[in-house]
């Protein structure tokens, strides 16, 4: 077995199953949606995009997923053999490859991990959860609003001006967080940077009214560890 990188120490005993690391390039797949799914990753380094493809030919971003992330793991004890959502590569890097026989076999036998597992996924239910209620109850403004937020908290910096967002998306990119179109997007950053609310240099957002966003979609505080978007 090859040397794994940090991931949540719920989670460590899983180092114990890399079959192997695989390279990964910025803009190709890791897997995709309906492709054959025999294999769970961990990050190691670079950031995937874990998406949804809508009926209507809309993509919707559901995570980011950066080192020390699980990735594939709603195929466990699945009948279905085939990957539900897609990954793509939007910064390159490294996974850690284990297959999914082994890890489900031992899932089965390690009762102190399948606990951690449990919870582990249990969170990952509740940030799904909380994201698709901003996106119902608040509609495309309370999605925007709502993403801006769980990447503030994933990815901001505090700065005398407001919290500055280290990663750069595109407009359609958040769009795609949040099932819409980026003509959507635009006409709110644009109401939004006219009211001071954030302001956008060469593709990086400023926000300097966080609590204006929270008090738009009725923040209920919820943990930084559910309020993310990896």
């Amino acid at each position: 077995m090859q040397s794994v990188k940090e991931m949540p120490v719920t989670l460590s005993h899983l180092f114990d199953t890399v079959h192997h690391i695989k390279k990964v390039e910025k803009g190709t797949f890791l897997f995709q949606e309906g492709s054959p799914a025999d294999e769970l990753y961990i990050v190691q380094s670079g950031i995937l995009q874990i998406s949804k493809i809508i009926p209507d030919g809309r993509e919707l971003t559901l995570r980011l997923c950066s080192r020390g992330d699980f990735v594939g793991e709603l195929n466990l004890f699945s009948p279905s053999s085939r990957y539900l959502l897609s990954a793509r590569v939007i910064e390159s890097g490294e996974v850690a490859v284990i297959m999914k026989d082994t890890l489900e076999e031992k899932l089965s036998q390690n009762l102190s991990l399948s606990f951690e597992f449990i919870k582990w996924m249990s969170q990952q239910y509740r940030k799904t959860q909380t994201k698709f209620r901003d996106l119902v109850l608040h509609g495309k403004k309370g999605a925007l609003y709502s993403t801006l937020i769980r990447i503030t908290n994933s990815y901001g910096i505090k700065t005398n001006k407001g919290i500055l967002i280290e990663l750069p998306l595109t407009n359609q990119e958040l769009a795609n967080f949040c099932g819409t179109s980026r003509e959507v997007v635009n006409r709110l950053l644009s109401d939004l940077r006219k009211t001071g609310i954030l302001s956008i240099d060469k593709g990086t957002i400023t926000i300097h009214d966080l609590d204006y966003l929270k008090r738009e979609i009725d923040c209920e505080e919820c943990p930084v560890e559910i309020c993310k978007v990896d």
